[in-house]
Order: structure tokens, then sequence, then C-alpha cells
């Protein structure tokens, strides 16, 4: 099979490329601190076609002698998504390729793509590594008992995706995950929730997962939170300090929703921001 060029970019020793996994479909009535009008009227000026639709990145990073995929997207879930497995072939890369999954935190649109239609683990070599904090939140039997009847099937879907790879699962609490990769606490979104930073070669990257869902809103109006965010006051706190560091720092930054270009930097004018994708 002939590889196809699909976003990408060279950290130092690691290539780092977007793989898609489609699209889900969000109401911006889950939107706070700004109305549905006022974000559908953002959207559409901004050129979004669909103001609802939420795209799903995840992304292989070859290197080292390692080949990972951080997050494996939503994989059908609620008819969300699907298309990683796909994509990933166009690469070269067969699940079984795959040696490290580094998993951002586990809502279905991030785990989803982990579990195949035949309900076992997707990636048959891979090891799982995940956030302590994560796993122990969605392993909490006292969560689950207090989890609202639309949130019940989040929890039990992770525990699933958890026993699947329990005999491959790396708990991590400190940002040392492999040699020139370490994890960021981002906390907010959930209990575990952390990016990724790649650094080789005195090249960087940071993968900052869910700082944001709709980049073309909450980017220039960072206190616009999402029902999804834990906390979601803290979330916009992440956020806001986030935009400020990768703004100074002129880092570029990778994201699991922030569109299908997949790379991007953020350019500070006063006291707003604004997106600037990589061509």
């Amino acid at each position: 099979m002939n590889e196809i060029t699909l976003p990408g970019h060279q950290i130092g020793d690691f290539t780092i490329t977007a793989i898609s996994d489609g699209y889900l479909s969000a109401s911006l009535d889950l939107l706070s601190n700004i109305n549905s009008i006022s974000a559908s009227e953002l959207q559409k000026n901004a050129g979004a076609h669909d103001p609802s639709s939420i795209h799903i990145n995840c992304y292989l990073i070859r290197g080292r002698g390692h080949t990972i995929l951080i997050d494996a997207g939503a994989g059908g879930f609620k008819q969300w998504g699907g298309t990683l497995q796909a994509n990933l072939a166009l690469t070269g890369v067969q699940p079984s390729d795959i040696d490290t999954i580094l998993l951002t935190h586990a809502h279905p649109d991030h785990i989803g793509g982990l579990i195949n239609s035949l309900g076992e683990a997707a990636f048959p070599n891979a090891e799982l590594v995940v956030h302590q904090n994560e796993v122990a939140f969605w392993q909490d039997a006292g969560n689950l008992s207090r989890a609202s009847a639309q949130t019940r099937g989040n929890f039990l879907f992770a525990e699933t995706v958890f026993d699947k790879y329990r005999k491959r699962l790396r708990r991590f609490t400190n940002n040392d995950i492999l040699p020139g990769i370490s994890a960021v606490p981002l906390p907010g979104h959930t209990a575990g929730h952390s990016g990724y930073r790649i650094e080789s070669r005195d090249s960087s990257l940071l993968i900052w997962v869910d700082i944001v869902h709709f980049p073309l809103i909450q980017i220039p109006h960072p206190a616009v939170s999402i029902a999804f965010d834990q906390d979601p006051i803290l979330a916009a706190d992440t956020r806001s300090k986030l935009l400020d560091i990768v703004s100074s720092d002129k880092l570029l930054i990778a994201g699991m929703h922030l569109g299908e270009r997949g790379f991007a930097h953020i350019e500070r004018t006063g006291n707003t921001y604004n997106i600037c994708y990589e061509t």
C-alpha cells in the first residue's frame, strides 16, 4: 500500500502525524458563559459549515524505536467517529504495530477506538499508559453510583476498556513517560486530564488534548467552558493560563478537537487569542 500524506510534523527524532477519527456532534447549548446564538454566529463567521460539529484527532508518534498512539478516538461509540483504523492504515501502520498508547483521559471519544467490533482490545501489543487519577475516578464505585443516567454508560465503558488492557495497563503519577515524552497535567476537564510534551533536538510540541472542543469559540473566549468539563471553572482557568504560555513561547500545539489540520500556533493580540493553523 502506498502511504499518503497526512498532517504531520518532525520534532527532532520523532515524526508526529494527526490521524482523524471523524466527527461527533454536540449542541452549542452545552457551552457556558456564552449563549448558543452567539456561539453559532462565531462558528459561522469563522467558516464552520456545521456549527455543532467537533472533529476528533488522534496522534501517531514514530521514533526512537517506538510506534505510539495518543488516544484512539470514539471508534463509532454513539455513532461518533470510527475512521481511525482506516486512516492509520493509510500511514502504513497496523494495530499490531502500536507498542504504546498514551491516553489523555477516559471520555468515550478518546477510548472508544481501543475496543474492536468483537469487544476485544483493538491494539493487541500496546501498553496502555494513563494517569493514576483517571483510572481511579472511572473505577470508583461511589462515582458510578452518583452518576446520572446519561453518564453512567461512560463509567461502564471506561471500566470495560481498562479491563481489556489490564495486563498491559501502566498508571503514572509523575511527568516522565518515555525518553523525550513527558506528561503535562491539565486540570479541570477530568480527574487525570493529561497533555503530552514531545521534545527532541531543540524542537518541541505540546499535545494539549481537550483544552478546547470548539477552538473557534474557546480560543478567543477562554472563559467559555463545556458541560463535558468536570470542573468548568478550573478548566477555564487552565485554558487561560495555557493560552498565555503557548502564545508567549510560540509553542507548536496539537489537540484532539483542534480541527482536521491538527497543528497550530496561538497568537495573542492585546487580550485576544487567535489560532493560526499550520499549512
